[in-house]
Parts: structure tokens; C-alpha cells; sequence
């Protein structure tokens, strides 16, 4: 994907993030119990961090290779989709069985945060 896609995923992803933290508070709340929130919570905070932190990325594409941009950003893509993701899936359905999948996305998010330190350790080595 090019520079300018990421950007827009990132603020797609920063723009959900307050739509669902907006839903939750106004429109889950007389749903929800205050463990399927707080989970729901956890979701929304994770998806805004990570998405500002792609919008930042991209920020500075120009200082990282290009292999290491797409790692960082893929893998913190989709650490949204499944960390996130299954957390609302979680909070709203209460589907147990996507408990693994939640880890997963964390793995994830820490392979973008790895590759993102090598990368930029390898950007001030040239």
C-alpha cells in the first residue's frame, strides 16, 4: 500500500475508535455489564493508540525502509483487527472461544513495536 493509504487507515481507525468509544459510554452502557465495558474499553483504547502510532509512522516513512514500514504497520493493522476486534466481539457476544485470538493481536502489536526499534536502529546505523 502506498504512504497515503496508511494515512487513511490510520485516521479510519482513530475515527472508529471514537465512534465505538462514543457508542459504548452512550449506547452500551444500560447493555453491557461493567466487565463487558471495561473489555470493550480495552479495545477502543488499544485501537486509538495503535492508530495514532501508524499515523506517526507515517510521519517519519521516509527516515525507515520500506520493508520495515510495511512490518510495523501490517502488524499493527492487524493487531487492531484481532485484539481489538475480539474484544468488542467479546464484550458484545460474550463468545469465550475468541479469548485466543485477543493474545494474538497483542503478539502482534509487539511485532510492529520490535520492528519499529530495529528499524529505526538501522536507520541511524546508514
Amino acid at each position: 500500500m502506498k504512504l497515503h493509504h496508511w494515512v487513511s487507515v490510520a485516521a479510519i481507525g482513530a475515527g472508529l475508535a471514537v465512534g465505538l468509544g462514543a457508542f459504548a459510554a452512550h449506547g452500551l452502557k444500560a447493555v453491557l455489564s461493567d466487565y463487558q465495558l471495561a473489555i470493550f474499553k480495552t479495545g477502543v483504547d488499544y485501537q486509538m493508540w495503535h492508530s495514532l502510532a501508524l499515523l506517526g509512522i507515517c510521519g517519519v516513512a521516509s527516515q525507515l525502509s520500506s520493508r520495515c514500514f510495511a512490518i510495523v504497520a501490517w502488524a499493527w493493522l492487524i493487531g487492531v483487527v484481532a485484539f481489538s476486534g475480539s474484544l468488542y466481539l467479546l464484550a458484545l457476544t460474550s463468545w469465550y472461544w475468541l479469548g485466543p485470538i485477543t493474545p494474538m493481536g497483542g503478539v502482534s502489536f509487539l511485532i510492529g513495536w520490535v520492528g519499529l526499534v530495529i528499524g529505526a536502529w538501522r536507520s541511524y546505523q546508514r
